[in-house]
């Protein structure tokens, strides 16, 4: 087989079980609550949980438009999960902090993650879990 069809198949393949568990993690969550959190929603609250950081730090370290980001800060703050607040050292930043309900919903959404990943290692071995974790954590020099 030639080479670049098979480095294709191993891209597409890790591309393919990337929407298959995010799919899966944002279905299990809308199926155990009320508040419904888009995957853009979660990595900003990642960004946000148990920190006090400025809108413009997320906005930075997030792969979404400043725009977008706002608009999904905005859609957080409106669902009562955060707090926008004049930060301390400089008028014109604002910082956030999740919610106590922000802060459940986070923890919530963390142990259905650990559940599914339960079931993965269950499925696959727990070594072949722990050695793809080690993989997917390693410089591939990209």
């Amino acid at each position: 087989m030639d080479r670049k069809l098979q480095g294709l198949d191993f891209i597409d393949s890790v591309s393919e079980r990337h929407q298959q568990l995010r799919k899966l993690t944002e279905q299990l969550w809308n199926d155990s609550s009320k508040i419904y959190l888009s995957n853009s929603e979660w990595f900003i609250m990642a960004r946000i949980y148990k920190r006090n950081p400025t809108i413009a730090y997320v906005s930075k370290n997030v792969d979404i438009s400043r725009q977008a980001t706002h608009k999904f800060i905005k859609q957080l703050e409106n669902k009562g999960l955060l707090e926008i607040s004049d930060a301390e050292h400089n008028k014109k930043d604002k910082c956030l902090q999740l919610t106590s309900l922000g802060e459940a919903c986070y923890e919530k959404n963390e142990a259905l993650k650990a559940g599914l990943e339960e079931h993965i290692a269950h499925k696959i071995g727990s070594e072949n879990l722990i050695v793809l974790k080690d993989i997917l954590k390693m410089d591939w020099g990209l």
